[in-house]
């Protein structure tokens, strides 16, 4: 059953994580440096693109649903810039400025139609500007129909355990795109999304689907978890809750580019989740976004026409 596209206009969706802001430079290739054996780009085009936990909201509100964005970024250029994409976005911005923070940005420079290098600029916010981040997250909660938490290991999630706890005390469904090797502080989430090497880092490598399943339940018990969905490229996505287990198969098309899959199937399954669907329905519908995504350059969203059409 899909959501009419009133129904996505009423749903809320908060996603809470670390905010980042991708640059393109593209430019020509024509000659190799006579200072060091790498290519020099004439750079002819500048782009810029909302990253990261910011992208996942940018997701949400492509499929027409209201996406709130509650983040930490520098009081600098790039903060500024990230904050005036969202705006122009449609997404209702709740960024917390550390003076003492770098605004996370990835550079990439483009040329001959690939990535020649990428430049990272990034450092961890303090423990102040996440304590106003929390404080904020509480006054936003009432108003949403789903949390998102994207995290990005940025240390913008800090706190996340309390926030979840906040949040499932309010009754609302706490969606998580994980990081890392330690799951203890998604307790409690109705679902985290973990693609297969992220799932490996956290429970070894399965040798079949029986050792899968017991892996995956054994961590989902463990953590108190509604679900698991292991997003599995080739071979599709698997989801795992109380009541067993649902699997769909790939969309087969064209792949192009993997960059933001994971941000588009957790931005889809938190809409329609948001939208009163449950998540074995809405797993499909994900599952479908995703296979659009990748036929896409760059980081890049799905609209209700393309999901729908």
């Amino acid at each position: 059953m899909n959501p009419s596209k009133q129904q996505l206009a009423k749903s809320r969706v908060l996603v809470v994580g670390d905010a980042m802001l991708d640059r393109y430079w593209h430019g020509a290739v024509e000659r190799i440096s006579p200072e060091a054996p790498v290519p020099v780009v004439k750079v002819s085009r500048e782009e810029e693109r909302i990253g990261a936990a910011a992208n996942v909201a940018y997701n949400v509100a492509t499929l027409g649903a209201q996406a709130s964005f509650l983040g930490v970024v520098g009081d600098d250029e790039p903060g500024h810039r990230l904050e005036s994409l969202l705006r122009e976005t449609g997404i209702a911005a709740h960024l917390k400025r550390d003076a003492g923070l770098k605004t996370t940005v990835k550079l990439r420079v483009i040329g001959r139609q690939q990535q020649l290098l990428r430049m990272d600029f990034e450092n961890e916010p303090d423990h102040e500007v996440l304590a106003l981040q929390s404080e904020s997250f509480g006054e936003l909660l009432p108003r949403q129909d789903a949390i998102l938490f994207s995290d990005y290991g940025k240390g913008g999630l800090a706190h996340i355990p309390a926030m979840i706890a906040a949040a499932r005390a309010a009754g609302k469904p706490v969606l998580i795109d994980p990081k890392g090797h330690d799951y203890r502080r998604y307790s409690g989430a109705s679902v985290i999304t973990p693609n297969r090497a992220e799932l490996q880092d956290v429970v070894g490598r399965w040798t079949s689907e029986d050792d899968l399943r017991t892996r995956a339940q054994n961590l989902r018990e463990s953590l108190n978890l509604g679900a698991l969905l292991v997003t599995r490229s080739e071979e599709g996505m698997t989801l795992f809750d109380a009541q067993g287990e649902l699997h769909v198969k790939a969309q087969a098309r064209e792949v192009f580019d993997v960059t933001g899959a994971g941000d588009t199937v957790i931005a889809t399954l938190a809409t329609m989740v948001a939208a009163g669907l449950s998540l074995r329905d809405a797993m499909p519908i994900a599952n479908r976004a995703g296979g659009i995504v990748v036929g896409k350059f760059g980081t890049a969203t799905v609209s209700y026409e393309e999901l729908f059409a």
